[in-house]
């Protein structure tokens, strides 16, 4: 298995997409972890959902409601200078309810990327030491760390990670 970091992920998908506009690439390689976090969320029962490997680290649901949060976290400073309150980690104990939360964060970010521009992507928000593309990007490699959590807690139960299942032909 070939290891491939975020930052040469986000470089490949940026020379094609640069024709496209400078955040194309980023946008692109948002899409690819959002529907493998969403795919996986399909993937896990309700008799898995409080499944964790050990006492210390979170559970399934805990893991889907912690990147829930992280999109209001990093997309919202990006969109209106500071981050909108989320605590879906802490009430991930039902699936159905979380899976919604996870959708509705994404929605959020997805929004946000549609309110960069070539201006005002490269500037910092007030208050922020960081600029909202690299913000963004930022939010991707978070979502990307915490989906090959969920990898491994799918391989330990038995089932195919979206992002390796064959391909549809």
């Amino acid at each position: 298995m070939r290891k491939i970091n975020i930052t040469m992920l986000l470089a490949m998908a940026s020379v094609p997409a640069f024709a496209q506009g400078p955040m194309a690439g980023s946008i692109q390689v948002f899409n690819i972890v959002k529907t493998d976090v969403l795919r996986s969320a399909d993937k896990i029962t309700d008799e898995l959902w409080n499944f964790k490997p050990t006492p210390e680290v979170r559970t399934f649901g805990e893991l889907f409601g912690h990147i829930a949060d992280g999109q209001y976290e990093f997309c919202g400073p990006a969109k209106e200078g500071k981050a909108p309150a989320s605590n879906v980690e802490k009430n991930a104990k039902d699936r159905a309810a979380t899976i919604a939360k996870l959708k509705e964060a994404i929605a959020y970010c997805d929004a946000t990327w549609t309110t960069l521009t070539p201006a005002n992507a490269f500037e910092a928000p007030a208050g922020s030491r960081m600029s909202r593309i690299a913000t963004m990007d930022f939010n991707t490699a978070h979502t990307f760390e915490h989906y090959g959590n969920l990898v491994t807690y799918m391989r330990l139960k038995g089932i195919v990670p979206p992002s390796s299942e064959p391909a549809k032909k």
